[in-house]
């Protein structure tokens, strides 16, 4: 049974505390927003680097054509992690940003390890797949667990990565999870500035284990710049958020971009999906209280238990090399 909620609880939400989000117009029509104490004005939305190396897997020209029409299009921010489809994510990525297309992007990647060594492998791997001397911003990747931000700052990996900022080969850190906020809020307690959060941001989020409601307020205060992801409940929406809810992926994405995130990690598999968010983001415009009102009302009969958010309740989603590091059986 579908159970109600009263307009007071979904006035309590923080879709309807939290500012509208900054933007700029840019000169092609998609705004940007600032990440951060970075001062970096980036897309408001990222194009996701798991997706475009799957996309490279069944057809390297077409993957390399997204990207280049994506860069085309505005889309300035190239998110990307060490383990991608074992590297080839990153691959991939390398090929398409080729001839100068480097220079047109803020390009991120993630760091798989907590210890200095492995951090440092991670990024000399990183560097020469992205076929780059630098990468714009590094973060530690899946924070999920209650330990992980310790052993970040316990094993060498944090001291390894300011390390690489100095040497130029990193601009700024930041970090990534997806399964407790908890854990992001641990690891902005932790004794340093971090330029960026990633976290998911979609509706059912406002209900269960909350990112937004928890840990974007924390990071507003910090001045932490906060990338959104799994905007459609961390999978298509017709696979993880029921259609009977009516919920749509235009919605989805509305949502999320109403919400003050730096940027939104989206992930294509063809032309089509990028140029739907592309309108989606030309000239956009925060959705007002009404509208979020009415998206959450669909959404909250069935939030509340995680059903749709598998990330934050399962190992499911959590990769294999943080899999092994705590020990823990890989695959499902």
């Amino acid at each position: 049974m579908a159970l109600g909620f009263s307009r007071r609880g979904l006035l309590s939400l923080a879709a309807f505390t939290l500012p509208a989000p900054a933007q700029q117009a840019s000169a092609n029509g998609l705004p940007t927003r600032r990440l951060g104490r970075t001062n970096e004005q980036v897309s408001i939305l990222a194009l996701g680097g798991a997706h475009a190396g799957r996309a490279g897997q069944k057809d390297r020209q077409a993957a390399i054509r997204l990207m280049h029409t994506a860069i085309d299009e505005g889309i300035t921010f190239f998110d990307n992690a060490w383990d991608y489809h074992n590297g080839w994510g990153e691959e991939m990525m390398g090929l398409g940003l080729e001839g100068g297309w480097r220079k047109r992007v803020f390009l991120m990647t993630k760091n798989c390890a907590p210890d200095y060594e492995g951090s440092r492998k991670c990024l000399e791997d990183s560097l020469r797949r992205l076929k780059t001397d630098h990468v714009d911003l590094w973060q530690f990747h899946e924070m999920n667990y209650d330990n992980d931000p310790d052993w970040v700052f316990e094993s060498g990996g944090l001291k390894y990565a300011q390390e690489a900022v100095k040497a130029g080969k990193v601009r700024y850190l930041g970090f990534t999870g997806h399964k407790d906020p908890r854990i992001h809020l641990k690891m902005l307690a932790k004794p340093f500035d971090w330029a960026s959060a990633q976290m998911p941001i979609n509706v059912m989020d406002a209900f269960y284990r909350s990112f937004q409601n928890q840990v974007l307020p924390v990071c507003l205060k910090k001045n932490t710049g906060v990338i959104g992801m799994k905007s459609l409940g961390g999978g298509p929406v017709t696979a993880r958020i029921p259609s009977h809810t009516r919920i749509t992926a235009e919605q989805c994405v509305r949502f999320a971009l109403s919400l003050p995130v730096s940027t939104l990690c989206r992930g294509y598999m063809s032309l089509e999906q990028l140029q739907a968010d592309i309108r989606i983001a030309r000239d956009f415009k925060p959705l007002t209280t009404a509208e979020k009102r009415e998206i959450l009302a669909l959404a909250a009969p069935e939030a509340g238990d995680g059903r749709h958010e598998l990330f934050k309740s399962t190992q499911v989603f959590d990769g294999a090399p943080h899999r092994t590091l705590h020990g823990f059986a890989l695959g499902d």
